[in-house]
């Protein structure tokens, strides 16, 4: 089969375009006709073998977590999908045997991994993975949107629904709106929870899309202090909940101006790990601040349902075929799109 792989860490440079053998699902597991893959930050954290992600490499790899496509064959015992359904595939695998995963609570998981790093991903014609992970999607659902779901989709539900149970007289801080993360955030905060919505980024345009999917006001982190501004557009009460999937420079910015009982909910560290936390704001503002990877299974089956009606949507920047995968990688590096990068394969 056709595959992008690499077999050395490094830049962009290192991703081979070429032949690898095609996978056999075993008990369990199927075997699907990609047609779609999403890029994310990972994908380049894992090539370059950075942030923890360095592998020994003993043989071809292939990244590529967000996938949608056609289920061609099914393992012994799979009775959740046949041959023939169009699926996107959870990019979370997870043990199914802890206490956690027992007590649906698989983000937890202490052996879980994704698709695309713990096993080979999407960028390639076939991938096999558990059957667990794969999830129908309805007709009105494209594979490339179906793709641009999963990674962006589940933390942002994770976050704004199921943990901080965003409500419509709320404020919602979504920083980095040009995002992947950013995208999909805004639209659950904003068509799901019916909240008020304040974005960050960093260019008129991007303003001007972030606008479009929702946000009622957006922050220009170049030209304009964001703390004061956060100050001025909440008239000093502050923001209920943050998605920070950015680290260091929106919490700097975030934390003082944050309201009674808000909810910091942090999927993402890249613009630096560590930050100063001051605990006194923590008990006298009554705050929560918790991390979440990913979410759950039924964060995925009601992101699915949502997108199939129309409520939300993957933003898509642009699309690639799979031989461009490396020029994918590097437009992904140079920051300048709005949305997600996907794969197509024929």
């Amino acid at each position: 089969m056709k595959a992008v792989y690499f077999t050395e860490h490094g830049g962009p440079e290192v991703l081979k375009f070429g032949e690898l053998p095609e996978p056999t699902p075993g008990e369990g597991e199927v075997k699907i006709k990609v047609k779609a893959c999403a890029l994310n930050r990972l994908d380049v954290y894992t090539r370059a073998g950075v942030r923890g992600t360095k592998m020994n490499l003993a043989e071809p790899h292939v990244l590529g977590a967000d996938v949608s496509g056609e289920v061609v064959e099914i393992g012994p015992k799979v009775t959740r999908v046949s041959a023939g359904d169009r699926i996107v595939v959870n990019p979370r695998i997870t043990c199914m045997q802890c206490r956690y995963c027992q007590s649906n609570q698989t983000e937890y998981c202490g052996s879980a991994g994704m698709i695309g790093s713990a096993i080979r991903g999407g960028y390639a014609e076939y991938v096999v993975v558990p059957a667990t992970n794969a999830f129908p999607i309805p007709d009105a659902l494209t594979h490339v949107q179906a793709a641009s779901l999963p990674t962006v989709f589940m933390p942002s539900w994770n976050i704004l629904i199921r943990r901080s149970q965003l409500k419509p007289w709320e404020t919602a801080l979504v920083p980095s709106a040009s995002s992947g993360v950013g995208t999909a955030a805004i639209q659950v905060a904003k068509n799901i929870a019916k909240s008020t919505v304040i974005s960050t980024t960093s260019t008129v345009e991007k303003a001007e899309n972030a606008t479009a999917l929702g946000s009622d006001h957006v922050i220009n982190y170049k030209s304009e202090d964001v703390s004061e501004r956060l100050k001025e557009i909440t008239e000093g009460r502050g923001v209920d909940v943050v998605i920070d999937h950015v680290g260091t420079d929106v919490w700097n910015a975030a934390n003082r101006r944050l309201a009674k009982g808000a909810r910091y909910g942090i999927c993402g560290v890249t613009s630096g790990y560590k930050a100063e936390l001051q605990m006194g704001a923590m008990f006298t503002g009554h705050l929560t601040m918790f991390g979440v990877f990913m979410g759950r299974s039924e964060d995925l089956e009601q992101i699915i349902y949502h997108a199939g009606q129309g409520t939300i949507k993957g933003v898509v920047d642009s699309e690639y075929p799979l031989q461009d995968v490396r020029k994918a990688h590097e437009d992904m590096e140079g920051l300048d799109f709005f949305g997600k990068l996907v794969i197509t394969v024929d």
